[in-house]
């Protein structure tokens, strides 16, 4: 069943890096940390969360975003590259929360033919040998 994925920064680490280009960026994020919520076609939910590092090291100065003007949806759009560039990465993260839906809609009902009195699990000590 596929899945629709929404990430979420939760978090970020930063410090003065210098380029390629032997400038310094200030506060350049070194460091993320993020939530990604999956929904299945049926509107069950399961997360995950994870932990990126990052490096200024190849980012030119006209290309580098001050910290505070970053907006959540820049640094989601940096993971979510990382993520996508690596498939079995991808694919772990979405079968984690899939065993997270899995958990979630299993039911454990009383047998049909259980009397009121045989509906209660028995303890391990309890069962025969």
């Amino acid at each position: 069943m596929a899945l629709t994925l929404v990430y979420s920064v939760t978090g970020v680490k930063v410090k003065d890096e210098v380029n390629s280009e032997g400038t310094t960026l200030s506060n350049a994020v070194c460091q993320t940390y993020w939530k990604v919520v999956g929904t299945d076609s049926d509107g069950n939910v399961g997360d995950f969360t994870g932990a990126t590092p990052f490096t200024a090291a190849s980012v030119s100065a006209a290309n580098f975003t001050d910290f505070v003007d970053l907006q959540e949806a820049n640094v989601v759009g940096w993971i979510q590259a990382v993520v996508d560039g690596d498939p079995s990465y991808k694919a772990h993260i979405e079968e984690q929360i899939q065993k997270i839906i899995d958990v979630a809609i299993t039911t454990e009902p009383a047998l049909p033919w259980a009397t009121e009195d045989d509906t209660t699990t028995p303890a391990p000590g309890d069962l025969p040998e």
